[in-house]
């Protein structure tokens, strides 16, 4: 079953599901209401789904779903969501990131065979875990607390630029301010992804909306320039996750 709201998009998998024999597309859908009802009632094997549609998106239509309705595989579809490339990533998901070629959708139609063949196993579990991140990552801090001797300090999440980490600890800059929180740079990352932020170094985090230039580095990592002059450097294995920022 394909669902996304795009025309375009439905027939680009289309096309490229013709050339295999032993699939049988059951149906196709522009809305994520529908498609919830569909899948119940037609319990396809293999779904392609969009994650970015109005009124309901992809993450919505699996929460729509009791667990023993959803398909054993499915390839999300993205035209660009740093946030759900993120969350993809982390939870070993398979999604096609438009615009994709025929050869990369081949590989993602592959692994899914390979589930639904017996060589691998269910993808239940993994989104499962998927879920639980979105939701997690959905509620958006709109402010981040400080503590220390001296009292307690409230830092709206928007007014941050970057974060460096500090050991067990991290530090938030704010144009000239620097100031110490008592989290890991992993705990910020987990809550501020869906604000807007992204991890560019084992090290680093980033506000995208602070982001004026990109320059490459070398070894694939970029020096990324800040609106306020500030540069930070990508760490190595990072330059890929940079790049999809602006692809």
């Amino acid at each position: 079953m394909i669902v996304d709201d795009e025309p375009l998009a439905r027939e680009r998998i289309r096309t490229l599901l013709a050339g295999w024999d032993d699939i049988e597309l059951v149906a196709e859908y522009a809305s994520g209401h529908d498609a919830v009802a569909a899948v119940r009632r037609l319990r396809p094997s293999l779904l392609f789904l969009d994650v970015q549609m109005p009124e309901l998106d992809g993450f919505g239509v699996l929460q729509a779903l009791p667990p023993p309705y959803r398909p054993e595989a499915i390839v999300f579809v993205t035209a660009h969501d740093r946030f759900a490339v993120h969350a993809f990533d982390v939870n070993a998901i398979d999604y096609l990131l438009k615009p994709y070629t025929a050869e990369r959708f081949n590989a993602a139609l592959e692994r899914a065979r390979a589930r639904l063949g017996g060589a691998g196993r269910s993808q239940r579990a993994e989104i499962d875990a998927l879920l639980e991140s979105v939701a997690a990552r959905m509620a958006v801090p709109e402010r981040l607390t400080i503590r220390s001797r001296d009292g307690i300090q409230f830092v709206p999440v928007g007014d941050v630029d970057w974060l460096e980490a500090d050991r067990n600890y991290a530090v938030l800059h704010l144009g000239t301010q620097a100031l110490r929180i008592r989290e890991t740079i992993s705990e910020l990352e987990n809550q501020l992804g869906a604000a807007g932020f992204v991890r560019v170094h084992r090290s680093i985090i980033v506000n995208v909306d602070r982001i004026f230039r990109l320059e490459p580095w070398a070894h694939g990592e970029y020096v990324i320039v800040l609106r306020n002059g500030t540069k930070v450097i990508s760490g190595r294995g990072y330059g890929e996750r940079v790049r999809r920022l602006f692809a």
